[in-house]
């Protein structure tokens, strides 16, 4: 259950919620079992066949109404009989917790948290089950061919909420809408997204894999309960135990899971903002108990926004963090231009306050004229206690950048500490070997645990030569672990489609295929199978190598740059649903042309009206408008998509 933790601090871990669905379908005599998980649907179904009856069981969180799951159980009989047949259904599921003391209500069951809450004196969540009774058999009678029953669990915050849930639950079933219904809202969704490959089934079948997982942990786009948790590395099915991060959010959710939801879904993006906005009191504790100003977000998040890292060294230098939720929200900002999130919502308030936070972090050193940011730990956790890691320098200089940029839009006073410190932030830079050190005093060759110093050009997009990001990535590719975390490969594999070079591209991409395990896709966070399951980390890396390497997206101010290349087993690459100002786009990338089909408008996020779009060849210098429903074709080049009345600087293009 999102939002959900039991412990104080550093023992914080999502509570353990027993399910009464946990069910085991048996019988009297041998069958033969199939597994099948229907990602179009969002239904895992398990089935016995046996010589005289098919009993499947299927299992699904519905789509549309958050806080109800369902199990049905059909029966077939397969031979003409007089003889009852009988399934039994086997639970060892009792309403106990080592989290959770359950009380017994005398029409509902209902629980509450019995420990200490996430931070000292906070309130402790409850949680309310309600469920229908699960008989111990059930069985087809002698005159039916088949029958079919269903059953229902919600698990609510609130009674009220519970008993709502659950009596719109039996009403579905007494229409026979349950189902139906859930179909329904993922169809809807996924008519907003797809993302389809032609010549690679494996990739393809990873695709649709990373998509339905990562939207799996996301509310429903009709939610508007404002109840959303974050999303944690390893989903919500995961979090008890360390090996799962204890279901805590990190930068995970805001740097690598985030970036391939957005492009498709506004309301699904502005969730994980709102998010970050209801921890804004807690990050500003975290800040105060560092010793500075404004706003530091936890490396280790639940609900309030505190601290819940159990290792404090983590929370104290991995700073980077803060960087990485304003860059969540600049990225929200470019591809919605919702000012009401940042007006009304208080994303201003997140902004702000993590300039303010760099700005009482840095340390001005006269010998250079630079600020440095010392004592931190880059995303390369092999090492601790650095001076000027170049990725957390990088992106608090482009943090401080765009809250100067907010603040003009919302005629907000600039501090002109904010401009002074992204002006004069050092980025190393080694000038002999042309290539960004990881930090002051790396020794270029020594092993780097994952993604780091690479993601300046993707997705930080600091501005270099090519010769630069080419050594870069050449520096640090040999160095890095290959038993590292999957999302890794994702970011040097972008790097080199920025290059041109897609073949070696594609060799980098195909490593995380070692992470993934049949046959449902499931991804572990090491190669080796170990570490988080199911690492939607490594899902969001590499869909968006996919998304933003194959297609060279780019979300800028004031237009969407592409620059297509595949590698030669990929023949096409059909993108559906690119949300761009209030306007879907379905975009078809074949080896030598580029087609876009503008969708006739519908709904937009925020306060966002859709503008009139145009597309913008940079070789050529051509503007083809886009007209909704009619379809534009072009020879294959780089360009970007902007306002039809605008008019850019077509110098302001990566390298």
């Amino acid at each position: 259950m999102g939002g959900v933790y039991n412990g104080e601090g550093g023992r914080c871990h999502r509570a353990d919620v027993p399910c009464p669905l946990d069910v085991k379908l048996e019988t009297e005599e041998p069958v033969q079992h199939t597994y099948s998980l229907n990602t179009h649907t969002g239904i895992f179904t398990h089935t016995l066949s046996s010589a005289s009856v098919t009993a499947s069981q299927s299992l699904y969180s519905h789509r549309y109404y958050s806080n109800l799951m369902v199990m049905e159980v059909l029966l077939v009989r397969q031979v003409t009989s007089e003889q009852p047949i009988t399934v039994n259904l086997v639970t060892s599921f009792t309403p106990q917790s080592k989290d959770i003391v359950f009380q017994s209500g005398p029409e509902y069951k209902g629980g509450r948290t019995d420990e200490t809450a996430e931070f000292q004196g906070g309130s402790c969540p409850t949680v309310h089950l309600i469920w229908s009774p699960i008989p111990p058999s059930l069985t087809l009678l002698p005159e039916q061919s088949q029958a079919r029953w269903g059953f229902i669990l919600v698990v609510a915050n609130s009674l009220e909420s519970a008993k709502a849930s659950f009596d719109e639950g039996l009403s579905l079933m007494a229409t026979g809408n349950l189902r139906p219904s859930h179909e329904k809202a993922w169809k809807e969704l996924w008519l907003q997204s797809k993302v389809e490959v032609t010549g690679s089934e494996s990739l393809c079948k990873a695709l649709i894999g990373c998509m339905f997982y990562l939207l799996s942990a996301f509310p429903s786009i009709h939610d508007t309960s404002s109840s959303f948790g974050g999303v944690s590395p390893g989903g919500l099915s995961n979090g008890g135990d360390g090996q799962d991060y204890w279901g805590h959010v990190f930068w995970d959710q805001d740097i690598w899971m985030y970036p391939g939801i957005a492009l498709f879904y506004p309301k699904l993006a502005r969730a994980v903002l709102e998010y970050r906005v209801g921890t804004i009191d807690g990050a500003k504790d975290n800040a105060e108990k560092q010793g500075y100003k404004g706003l530091k977000f936890p490396w280790e998040s639940a609900v309030s926004g505190r601290e819940v890292c159990p290792e404090d060294i983590y929370g104290q230098q991995e700073i980077h963090i803060n960087g990485d939720v304003t860059l969540a929200f600049q990225h929200y900002f470019y591809l919605t231009e919702d000012l009401s999130m940042f007006k009304e919502r208080r994303g201003s308030d997140v902004i702000y306050g993590v300039a303010d936070y760099w700005v009482s972090r840095v340390t001005w050193h006269p010998e250079d004229q630079k600020y440095h940011l010392l004592g931190v730990m880059p995303p390369d956790e092999y090492y601790h206690n650095v001076s000027n890691s170049v990725y957390t320098n990088t992106v608090a200089k482009f943090s401080l950048q765009f809250a100067v940029e907010v603040a003009n839009l919302l005629q907000h006073p600039v501090p002109k500490e904010w401009k002074e410190v992204a002006e004069h932030i050092k980025i190393p830079f080694d000038e002999e070997s042309q290539y960004h050190p990881e930090y002051d005093d790396y020794v270029k060759g020594h092993p780097v645990k994952q993604a780091d110093t690479v993601m300046l050009g993707y997705p930080l997009g600091l501005e270099m030569s090519p010769e630069v990001r080419r050594n870069d990535l050449e520096a640090y590719e040999p160095v890095t672990d290959p038993h590292g975390p999957a999302m890794t490969w994702g970011m040097f594999a972008i790097g080199w489609l920025e290059l041109g070079e897609a073949e070696k591209a594609q060799r980098l991409l195909e490593k995380c295929f070692n992470n993934i395990q049949g046959p449902f896709q499931v991804w572990s966070e090491s190669s080796d199978g170990s570490g988080a399951v199911n690492f939607l980390t490594g899902m969001g890396g590499f869909l968006q190598a996919v998304l933003f390497g194959y297609t060279g997206f780019r979300v800028q101010k004031d237009f969407l740059a592409f620059s297509p290349l595949l590698p030669n087993d990929i023949s096409e690459l059909c993108i559906r649903g690119v949300n761009y100002l209030g306007s879907q786009m379905d975009w078809l990338l074949r080896k030598d042309e580029v087609c876009i089909i503008l969708r006739e408008q519908s709904g937009t996020a925020g306060n966002t009206k859709p503008h009139n779009l145009q597309v913008v060849l940079k070789a050529s210098g051509t503007k083809i408008p886009l007209t909704p429903g009619q379809p534009v074709t072009f020879p294959r080049e780089s360009g970007y998509v902007c306002k039809l009345d605008s008019t850019l600087d077509s110098s302001c293009w990566p390298f």
